[in-house]
């Protein structure tokens, strides 16, 4: 038969029991205290609840950088050029001039320079115009009495002016003869030919020096009715 326990004995087992499980939590729970994270509750939906604190910060003035010094000015160096040596140099001059009555002073003569020979130049306008011998009347006549119509411009009707460019030359001889604006058949080498078997004409003047004059003149071939 199994003796009977004291209910003493089991009262203290157990109280020691206890005191062993609480001194374990309470060290669980001390540990856990240390190893615990303090996380911020700022997640997503807290942005909006941030605290502006942008005023409190103080504006920084900007620096200011000081201008570059100016580049150096360099001075142009004077040289010293020594004085230049003075010629000491005696000069005779004899200004005594004796003048006697025998003494002849040359005269002073100024040759007149060459006149340049001038080449023929040849005129268009002048003071005094080349005219035929007998005026613009014997002009006219001479040409009513040598002056042939082309039998071709005959046949063919052709009528008009041949201006006919020529030269009179200092003497009043006429070279140079060519029809510059004719009418064909015949007709502005007739003009020539008139031309250039013409007496001399009266040469043309400038300042009153005869000069060879270029001139034109018109030749008209018109058909009788």
């Amino acid at each position: 038969m199994e003796p009977k326990k004291k209910p003493e004995a089991d009262l203290g087992r157990k109280t020691g029991l206890f005191f062993a499980v609480g001194l374990c939590i309470s060290l669980s729970l001390t540990i856990l205290a240390f190893e615990w994270k303090n996380y911020d509750r700022t997640g997503p939906g807290g942005l909006g609840e941030v605290e502006d604190n942008f005023e409190d910060i103080m504006e920084v003035p900007p620096t200011e950088q000081p201008p570059p010094p100016p580049p150096k000015i360099e001075q142009p160096v004077i040289q010293e050029v020594p004085d230049e040596e003075e010629i000491e140099e005696d000069i005779e001059l004899d200004l005594d001039v004796e003048i006697t009555e025998e003494t002849v002073i040359e005269d002073i003569v100024i040759e007149e320079a060459p006149e340049e020979e001038v080449a023929d130049e040849i005129f268009t306008i002048v003071e005094d115009k080349p005219t035929p011998p007998g005026g613009m009347e014997g002009w006219a006549k001479y040409l009513q009495k040598n002056l042939k119509y082309p039998t071709q411009a005959k046949r063919m009707g052709t009528e008009g002016r041949v201006y006919v460019q020529f030269v009179v030359g200092k003497d009043g001889s006429i070279s140079e003869v060519k029809a510059i604006k004719g009418i064909g058949s015949g007709c502005d080498e007739e003009a020539e030919r008139v031309i250039k078997n013409a007496p001399n004409w009266n040469p043309g003047k400038q300042r009153g020096r005869a000069v060879k004059v270029r001139m034109v003149i018109p030749i008209v071939f018109k058909l009788s009715r």
